[in-house]
């Protein structure tokens, strides 16, 4: 069978994104979200398929938003 067909047949384990859906999702820039993929704390956890081409975990955004909502209440408590 060919390489093709076997990945047609295979579901993806969970939807990934482009720098354009996850600064959609995160209400910033697609230059925000370049630079915490690779250089800017909070770090944004990324795929790297090739040079230039960004792809991301559904799941692993949606972690990156709990946490971030998690530290800022953490912060308001602390006042």
């Amino acid at each position: 069978m060919a390489l093709n067909a076997i990945v047609q047949q295979m579901p993806l384990r969970e939807p990934l994104l482009t720098v354009e859906d996850v600064a959609q999702r995160l209400n910033v820039t697609k230059d925000w979200v370049w630079d915490h993929s690779s250089r800017k704390a909070p770090y944004l956890p990324v795929i790297r398929m090739s040079d230039g081409v960004l792809r991301y975990r559904l799941s692993e955004v949606e972690e990156f938003i709990s946490e971030r909502e998690r530290l800022s209440s953490l912060r308001r408590k602390r006042r």
